[in-house]
């Protein structure tokens, strides 16, 4: 028999029989036992904290158990509240005396609308089952705690779930930063509102590249707080080395790195490299190509410049620098001298002196120096092309006959030829009887095995007259000082000249006459009787 019926027997004095009829009369009244939760109150003398008398289950009663139920109600707040629940009796939802094993609190999970409980699902909460969230774990009020099936006494603020991933370091209203979708990233995040604004690039840098892990109370977090942020170099290397100072907005934007303003007043004399010359108008990004920090070699011209000369001056696989005939002046300059020039094989002398580089080392708009010939016609024009003889060739030297002050000025010894130069003739250019035209009106050259006959190169004014057969010889008469017949002796020919013949001018003898429709001074008369003129 169940104790409590034994003592309750005992106190009234009931008869064991009466008390076994009542037995039976309580087993035809209760509907059955009751749930695990309400078991305590199983007896009865219990039925009237849960009954009234003659009448049904009062939610009243429920309530006086259930404080926790009564406060929110009491306060219009909850799912007990809700349009869904308000007005109901407490038995129209958790009815008992099903048995032990039966639960009480009961619903459809899948269907059940948590708006009404006054706090909304979003995000992956809606996603998770109720039993991720309703944990006697996640309950902070101790006797809400102690129930063993219970919906209640879960805060609303994230931490009362969630860890606090930042240990303290930052506000506990995640949901400034964070929303339900995701810890990961923190889309509600302002960093403007923070002490540092993200502007051009690092609005595109991963919040781990400044926020890096540290150790806080033996454990590793992400920092967040406490960040150096007031020079660039707090973060980034300054690869510059101190060199340029650690203000680095002087030259660099938070647009980009790369792109470095203030270039007209940067003073690149502060590097190890001047800008000096030409180097002056050069772009930045010639030279810097990669990049600002990437180390550039500057050592030798080669390290930016192309060798134009393609090795031409390599000896034993070592080139010289291009600073030894080049200037930064300019590449088209050079600082080659003269008496570098003629320690080379070919000395320069006279005109060579003045002649531009590019007459003789540039071939084909190329520059070359090292394919030069040494002999006059490996750069000039062999005018006399094969009209001399062998000794006197161009393809030997020109200066057998010119110098190199000037192609006219002549040094050559003509008595070589077997015919010396007097006179006049030693004022007249070479050209005057080595260069005559011909029946086309062309130029033609003659040097080789010209006759030494005056009529060679002068034009016979007397019309053949003095011929003898050799040819005529102008000598009897002309020198090579003066035109005038200067050595002619009237008593030398058929009528010497004496008395009063004396004194009568050439012209009263020799008259002129018409050869060949030429007009000629008749010197050759055809009698010398003193009837021929008297």
């Amino acid at each position: 028999m169940n104790p409590s019926v034994q003592k309750y027997a005992r106190a009234t004095g009931v008869s064991l029989v009466l008390l076994i009829f009542a037995l039976k009369l309580i087993g035809q009244i209760s509907p059955g036992d009751l749930s695990q939760p309400h078991a305590h109150l199983a007896g009865l003398s219990n039925c009237t904290k849960c009954h009234i008398l003659g009448e049904k289950v009062s939610s009243e009663k429920c309530l006086e158990c259930h404080l926790e139920i009564g406060v929110r109600i009491s306060e219009k707040r909850g799912y007990h509240s809700s349009s869904e629940v308000a007005g109901k009796e407490c038995i129209a939802c958790h009815s008992d005396h099903h048995g032990k094993n039966f639960q009480m609190i009961r619903f459809d999970t899948d269907q059940f609308d948590h708006s009404l409980s006054g706090y909304d699902l979003h995000g992956a909460h809606s996603t998770i089952n109720c039993s991720k969230c309703h944990k006697n774990e996640f309950i902070t009020d101790q006797e809400i705690k102690k129930k063993t099936s219970t919906y209640l006494g879960l805060d609303q603020k994230c931490l009362s779930c969630h860890t606090d991933y930042h240990q303290g370091t930052l506000a506990t209203d995640c949901a400034s930063c964070h929303d339900f979708n995701a810890f990961k990233p923190a889309p509600k995040f302002d960093h403007n509102r923070a002490g540092f604004k993200l502007i051009g690039k690092h609005a595109e840098v991963d919040c781990a590249k400044c926020h890096k892990i540290a150790e806080r109370n033996g454990k590793e977090i992400r920092q967040f707080k406490g960040i150096a942020s007031g020079k660039c170099t707090d973060c980034h290397r300054d690869v510059h080395e101190n060199k340029f100072g650690q203000n680095c907005t002087k030259c660099h934007s938070e647009v980009s790195f790369h792109q470095v303003k203030g270039m007209s007043t940067f003073n690149h004399s502060l590097t190890r490299y001047p800008l000096e010359g030409k180097h002056q108008d050069v772009k930045c990004a010639s030279c810097h190509k990669t990049g600002y920090t990437k180390k550039l070699y500057f050592g030798r011209c080669t390290n930016c410049h192309a060798d134009y000369h393609r090795r031409e001056f390599v000896v034993q696989d070592k080139s010289p620098d291009c600073s030894e005939c080049h200037s930064i002046l300019g590449f088209d300059r050079s600082n080659f001298t003269i008496e570098r020039h003629n320690e080379s094989p070919f000395v320069l002398t006279g005109a060579h002196l003045a002649t531009p580089c590019f007459e003789c080392h540039k071939k084909n708009d190329r520059w070359s120096f090292r394919e030069i010939g040494q002999k006059c016609n490996d750069c000039h024009k062999n005018v006399h092309e094969s009209v001399l003889d062998k000794k006197y060739d161009p393809e030997t030297t020109c200066l057998n006959c010119h110098k190199s002050s000037r192609w006219n000025d002549i040094e050559f010894d003509h008595t070589k030829t077997g015919y010396a130069l007097e006179g006049a003739h030693l004022r007249q250019s070479c050209r005057s009887c080595h260069f005559k035209s011909d029946e086309q009106g062309e130029t033609v050259q003659r040097f080789s095995r010209l006759s030494s006959n005056c009529t060679e190169c002068h034009k016979d004014v007397h019309q053949d007259q003095f011929n003898e057969g050799s040819g005529t010889r102008c000598a009897k008469c002309h020198d090579y000082f003066n035109w005038k017949a200067g050595l002619f002796d009237h008593n030398q020919t058929k009528f010497p000249l004496d008395g009063k013949h004396k004194d009568v001018a050439c012209a009263k003898c020799h008259k002129p006459q018409v050869i060949a429709q030429v007009t000629s001074i008749q010197y050759k008369l055809k009698s010398v009787k003193c009837e021929s003129c008297h």
